[in-house]
């Protein structure tokens, strides 16, 4: 499944990496699958009482769907309708309100931030860079924009969904902005994120649970409208998948960071 879930009985937290370094942390569909069962899961399990997520191999937190591995998904003809089949990879769709800490080293972008939008915050190593490539390649970024609008100024958001992969945002600039709340040296933000993890798991969880719901509930409303807008938006927007691989083919890997 390449999803790896390690577990300390003594701090109650847990660690859920995605475990496929090679091909930078992008999810497969049985991925996609096995993290709806993690979140889950850890409903279920008292012991577990704060999660932090993370990449591993240190080069990229994770690079969205991989697309050579997932193939074409089957739409529906409906404009309205989408299968997405990461719209339920994060903990909220699933149901879980224990607090989840993402620890993000190296590329961070496209799909990952389905995973970065529904954690409570975010550590990134120095080197940590986020960019949103769905425009050059001829797709909307709908459900991408709509998570890092939760984070994020909307003009920041904008520029990185706008400008595509020829820009990328680094890890102090992701601070600035408020996606981050810490930065480590490269490789410390696990470190970093479990120390964080081990204090929240201390406190009661029915209170922690209790005040990540409340947090979550600021946001609800409008998260939820501007969510059931997105797969018309994609339906309506995204060139054809021939049109889509072109693309792919023809960009070249010049970027800057700023």
């Amino acid at each position: 499944m390449s999803v790896r879930v390690e577990r300390d009985k003594e701090t109650g937290v847990a660690v859920v990496t995605l475990d496929r370094p090679a091909k930078h942390n992008a999810i497969t569909l049985d991925m996609a699958r096995g993290l709806g069962t993690v979140w889950r899961g850890f409903r279920y399990e008292d012991e577990v009482r704060a999660i932090v997520v993370t990449g591993a191999g240190g080069r990229a937190f994770c690079t969205g769907i991989d697309r050579e591995a997932a193939g074409n998904v089957p739409q529906p003809s409906s404009p309205y309708t989408i299968d997405d089949p990461l719209l339920a990879i994060g903990p909220k769709a699933n149901d879980l309100w224990k607090p989840v800490i993402a620890a993000v080293e190296g590329m961070a972008c496209g799909g990952a931030f389905y995973l970065l939008g529904e954690a409570e915050f975010l550590v990134a190593g120095e080197d940590a860079t986020f960019f949103d490539p769905h425009t050059t390649y001829g797709m909307v970024s709908a459900f991408e924009t709509i998570h890092m609008a939760q984070r994020m100024p909307h003009g920041e958001v904008a520029r990185m969904a706008l400008m595509g992969s020829a820009e990328r945002i680094s890890a102090r600039r992701a601070y600035e902005t408020g996606l981050v709340s810490e930065v480590t040296e490269t490789g410390g933000a696990l470190t970093a994120a479990l120390a964080a993890a081990a204090v929240i798991a201390s406190c009661p969880t029915e209170a922690v649970q209790g005040t990540v719901r409340a947090l979550w509930s600021t946001r609800e409303a409008a998260r939820a409208q501007a969510l059931a807008h997105a797969p018309h938006l994609v339906t309506l927007g995204n060139l054809p998948a021939d049109r889509q691989a072109e693309l792919f083919t023809r960009r070249g890997p010049a970027f800057r960071t700023r």
